[in-house]
């Protein structure tokens, strides 16, 4: 018996992504970064782990993003923090791209 109950939410407009910059977006109370980077698209947690900014302002950089606050990196594809003084790594999401729209999993994070 299958029991996946995955459920795919409905977040963006993949033709609101600009290429190498972040979009925020809110997403059933969760603030979520969407970023464009070499022609895909990726999803993490908006906040830095290391102080209170929206990474969706942050400079980016191949598949980095740098906090616009105190310079910390994540990248983009795991979440890692990549450079201090971040040192926790940011929640990524799941994502599909369907119909021009970006669908974002958002039962279980992955770091």
């Amino acid at each position: 018996m299958n029991t996946n109950t995955t459920t795919w939410i409905d977040a963006a407009a993949e033709a609101d992504l600009w290429e190498g910059a972040g979009v925020g977006v809110v997403v059933e109370g969760r603030d979520i970064g969407l970023f464009k980077v070499g022609g895909a698209v990726y999803a993490i947690d908006n906040l830095c782990t290391h102080g209170q900014a929206r990474l969706c302002d942050g400079f980016v950089d191949d598949f980095d993003v740098e906090c616009p606050l105190h310079q910390g990196r994540f990248d983009l594809r795991t979440g890692e923090a990549t450079c201090g003084p971040a040192i926790d790594p940011v929640r990524c999401y799941p994502l599909r791209i369907e119909g021009g729209r970006v669908l974002l999993q958002l039962g279980d994070p992955t770091f």
